[in-house]
């Protein structure tokens, strides 16, 4: 299995080149040469454990991959630093299953694919013979750079700086990632929103001379954000695997088709489950769902892409983007896999802000369905949810029953229907808690931790209770123009 660009025709690379680069030179996106299909039945899966399920998905694309390197990186990365032995289990919920993907250590779903990144990359780095230290550069929405940075942290060879919006992220988001310990570890704060940071990131990647200087330094850059191919990869597995659990427990029958609801701004989530469709995963629709940043909403529904909109924050803050880069992944298939329309597209984004998709190629949408959810509607699904029965989600995954409400409202189609549950209510219990009941309202994130469990059951993840009292480790903040400068001054690159 090779990896090409979405960008360019001539570059090819393996699995592990894909992944050490992060991004191509020319600034596309790795995609495999061909989406390979499941390699077992659903009914062999199905009794299989997690980690044999990763390894039967994840072999099928990493082929340059020994079986024990393979196998390796995945004993490392669900060990007991999930709190469920099912890795990612499913809780059914008024007629839906919603798949916990915050068992990991920073109790949000980038752990799901960032717990095994550091292993897959540092695997890479040996087959390549790499002797530079890698520097991973990575810009998030609020959780994927917890989850990178805990990922990352001690791992030798390696260096990862962090940056995120200063005021766009949760009081948790923003604690666990500014207590972080670890010597190879650095987090800046950015006067500017995610897709500053995110632009900023890809603008140094870009930057050829920077990559020279860094070079003679003894450094070079990789990426630990969704745009890695090496990210994308390990998701495809909890959707396969969640498929396989409602089939084992007979809640559908053979091949039966379901849908999958997906709370997501960058679109990486629901890429991957519609690369599990993709490879024979039996799914009707993928159901899109964004916050009132709904450019994806947008989107699918007009074929016109258009970031040239008003930046709102709200209580959903992984999905507060506009630039939803995973998607190029998409165009460049909708495209019929061609380097020089998809960069047409992108270039069009970079420049005006904004581009529109063929007819023909809006027809090639009918996979997915797009919903969005307004602030008072994603409170009324957790409260709503709550009142029904007793089970508490976050404001991202209340963005995902939200839209998914409205679905079976517009459609009456009330196939099996699994919701990404994609972070723990007690990563934004602010806004948990306020959803439920007013009284709440004011009270220190910390306290209302407490008064979730009480109200909820569900014991305090190990990830709150350790940021409580722990020191401030990073206190770097910088504007947009100047984040190039603060990562030279962190690698003492002059």
């Amino acid at each position: 299995m090779m990896y090409k660009s979405t960008r360019g025709s001539n570059i090819e690379v393996t699995a592990s080149q894909a992944i050490l680069k992060g991004l191509s030179e020319d600034q596309g996106l790795f995609v495999p040469t061909d989406i390979p299909k499941l390699p077992l039945s659903i009914e062999e899966m199905s009794k299989m454990d997690y980690k044999e399920i990763a390894y039967t998905v994840m072999k099928e694309y990493l082929t340059d991959f020994t079986k024990e390197e393979l196998r390796s990186c995945i004993e490392k990365a669900y060990d007991e630093k999930f709190d469920t032995k099912e890795i990612a289990p499913l809780f059914h919920a008024d007629n839906a299953y919603y798949l916990e993907l915050f068992h990991g250590k920073t109790i949000a779903f980038k752990d799901m694919a960032l717990s095994i990144l550091p292993y897959l990359l540092t695997v890479s780095a040996k087959k390549n013979k790499v002797t530079n230290e890698i520097v991973i550069l990575t810009a998030t929405s609020g959780d994927t750079g917890k989850a990178a940075l805990a990922g990352f942290a001690g791992v030798e060879g390696t260096k990862i700086i962090v940056f995120y919006p200063k005021d766009g992220v949760s009081p948790i988001q923003e604690r666990q990632m500014v207590t972080q310990k670890g010597d190879n570890t650095h987090v800046i704060a950015v006067h500017g929103n995610f897709d500053h940071c995110q632009t900023g990131v890809k603008e140094i990647f870009s930057n050829k001379e920077l990559g020279r200087e860094l070079e003679k330094a003894g450094y070079q850059f990789s990426s630990a954000n969704s745009i890695n191919i090496g990210r994308l990869i390990p998701q495809i597995v909890y959707y396969v695997y969640a498929y396989c659990c409602l089939y084992k427990n007979g809640h559908i029958k053979k091949d039966e088709k379901i849908n999958i609801v997906v709370p997501t701004g960058n679109f990486g989530n629901i890429l991957a489950a519609y690369y599990g469709k993709k490879m024979g995963l039996p799914i009707h629709k993928l159901l899109c769902a964004s916050n009132e940043n709904k450019v994806l909403y947008d989107f699918f529904q007009t074929g016109f892409y258009n970031k040239n909109r008003e930046f709102k924050l709200t209580s959903s803050p992984s999905m507060d983007i506009l630039i939803s880069s995973n998607l190029e992944r998409l165009i460049y298939l909708l495209t019929g896999e061609d380097p020089e329309k998809t960069m047409d597209y992108m270039e069009a984004l970079k420049e005006k802000g904004e581009y529109k998709i063929t007819d023909e190629m809006k027809r090639n949408l009918e996979d997915f369905y797009a919903g969005y959810s307004k602030e008072e509607e994603t409170f009324e699904a957790i409260s709503s949810l709550y009142k029904k029965t007793g089970y508490v989600i976050d404001t991202h995954t209340g963005v995902g029953t939200h839209v998914y409400n409205e679905y079976i409202k517009e459609t009456k189609d009330k196939k099996t229907t699994i919701i990404s549950s994609t972070a723990s209510p007690y990563k934004f219990t602010r806004y948990v808690m306020e959803a439920i009941d007013k009284k709440y309202e004011g009270l220190d994130a910390f306290v209302l931790a407490d008064e979730l469990w009480k109200l909820s059951g569900v014991p305090i993840p190990r990830a709150i209770e350790e940021i409580r009292t722990a020191p401030i480790l990073h206190n770097t903040v910088c504007q947009v123009k100047d984040m190039e400068r603060a990562v030279k001054e962190y690698l003492g690159v002059k």
